[in-house]
């Protein structure tokens, strides 16, 4: 069961997304440049959003999770700094083991050398997993009482979870959707239910350099600027497609096997994807926003459900859209090409019959006669509905 979720966006002149020179990313389709998101930088605001809307726990991609994090929490309980730092040394040479040079700890800071996705629920197991150690008794015994949980962790990391009182999902909900890529033979790799595309303009690349200028205020009687520089603004319509794996994403919610996902309780799916759709529809991604305020909401959104392989209705584009096409409206334009080439598809393949359902600003029109448009609030209930039921 696949959720696909495809998307137009138009933005005014804005800086989305920079490459390491600063300037906005592009990509060539169909022959010609396009303007560029990111679903790196996609993701990142979304989780960010996300993270301020649901009780679910959270998880933490960085690489100071041993030091800020575990080592903190059993300080600020009253353990000893050096014991709680020598016991937690000997936790992640056990858990990074395998895991390479990469993820090798600073044993001065216990900082590792690469962000790695920990959910709060490993977290909170490892601070118990400390805690136990050090009750033991002396340091031998303690760094005996780890290896000893980490050599059955090798077995079934979940299992030691799950006896702790820590059920799924252990990476957060971040690692519930969009995955976590570890090479640790204990740490559970969590495979992205959320494939998210790169987000490129409908029409052809224009931008332009702003040059700009700063004024010292106390300058007095001298001349010119105290600053100079240029930033590359673009503007435009941006097709953006998503599709979640349903019973990939409950798996990792409720920690069921993948087949059985229609037999789970599936709340924190339905609040998860309720989420991020509105994320999707709504959170900008975006630098220099001070400067260039690049708010904006999507004006079409189409939700699609079915158990067939998903395609993504980009191709729609891969002949730019004229914008000065006889004073007709760029997003239009734009929604007309995705509707005709859904319905080329349709054409070929024939009508499967799938869920699909249509939120549209009222300015624009859904040439399809076979879909009705709805708030985008009904959409997703319908949505859900057709995923989970009522």
């Amino acid at each position: 069961m696949f959720l696909q979720i495809h998307f137009l966006t138009s933005y005014h002149a804005s800086l989305l997304n920079r490459d390491d020179a600063g300037l906005a990313k592009r990509i060539n389709f169909g022959g010609s440049p396009r303007l560029r998101v990111s679903s790196q930088c996609q993701k990142r605001h979304w989780r960010e959003w996300m993270l301020e809307q649901t009780t679910l726990p959270r998880g933490f991609r960085t690489r100071h999770f041993f030091d800020r994090i575990v080592k903190k929490r059993l300080v600020t309980e009253g353990m000893d700094e050096q014991v709680a730092h020598d016991l937690i040394l000997r936790l992640s040479e056990q858990l990074l083991a395998t895991a390479g040079e990469k993820t090798a700890l600073d044993r001065e800071t216990l900082a590792m050398k690469q962000p790695v996705l920990f959910g709060k629920p490993e977290a909170d197991f490892f601070v118990q997993l400390i805690r136990k150690a050090a009750s033991q008794g002396d340091g031998e015994a303690a760094r005996s009482f780890i290896d000893e949980q980490m050599k059955r962790g090798k077995r079934n990391f979940q299992a030691l979870l799950e006896q702790a009182g820590i059920g799924s999902p252990s990476a957060g909900f971040e690692g519930a959707l969009f995955g976590r890529f570890v090479t640790s033979d204990i740490l559970a790799r969590v495979d992205a239910p959320v494939h998210v595309a790169h987000a490129f303009t409908t029409h052809g690349l224009d931008t332009e350099v702003d040059f700009f200028t700063v004024v010292d205020d106390l300058a007095g009687d001298e001349t010119g600027a105290a600053h100079a520089n240029d930033m590359e603004l673009g503007g435009g319509i941006f097709y953006g497609y998503v599709v979640v794996d349903v019973p990939l994403l409950v798996s990792n919610l409720t920690g069921c096997e993948r087949g059985e996902w229609a037999q789970q309780e599936s709340d924190d799916a339905r609040d998860l994807l309720n989420l991020l759709i509105h994320a999707v529809a709504q959170v900008t991604p975006g630098a220099k926003l001070g400067a260039t305020a690049p708010y904006a909401k999507a004006e079409c959104v189409v939700l699609e459900v079915g158990q067939k392989q998903p395609r993504s209705l980009a191709n729609a584009f891969l002949h730019p859209i004229d914008c000065l096409h006889r004073g007709a409206h760029p997003m239009g334009l734009s929604v007309q090409a995705m509707a005709e080439y859904m319905s080329a598809l349709d054409e070929m393949y024939g009508d499967d019959g799938e869920g699909r359902f249509v939120s549209l600003a009222s300015i624009h029109h859904w040439p399809r006669e076979s879909e009705h448009v709805i708030p985008l609030q009904a959409a997703i209930d319908k949505s859900l509905e057709a995923v989970f039921g009522e």
